[in-house]
């Protein structure tokens, strides 16, 4: 794995470059010479989410139709009579 730094200048100057620096391994994109974003293949971001995406992200993917959605389930025990008096 190959870790690349560029500044945000260098970034939007070689855009295609920083993809292809992403398949060897991370980018860091800097900001006044701080880290200030991470670009990764879609491939590496899964593996680290551990492939699972939020309600919001698969909303928000453009051309895709259906999705499949599987809440995770409530343990028992968060639900619990109201007291009324």
């Amino acid at each position: 794995m190959t870790v690349t730094t560029l500044t945000s200048r260098e970034f939007n100057q070689d855009t295609s470059g920083a993809k292809k620096a992403a398949r060897k391994g991370p980018v860091f994109i800097t900001d006044r010479g701080r880290p200030a974003h991470v670009l990764l293949t879609i491939e590496d971001y899964r593996r680290l989410t551990g492939g699972n995406m939020s309600l919001a992200e698969a909303v928000a993917q453009v051309g895709v139709a259906d999705f499949e959605f599987k809440p995770p389930r409530t343990g028992p025990g968060i639900f619990k009579p109201a007291k009324l008096s």
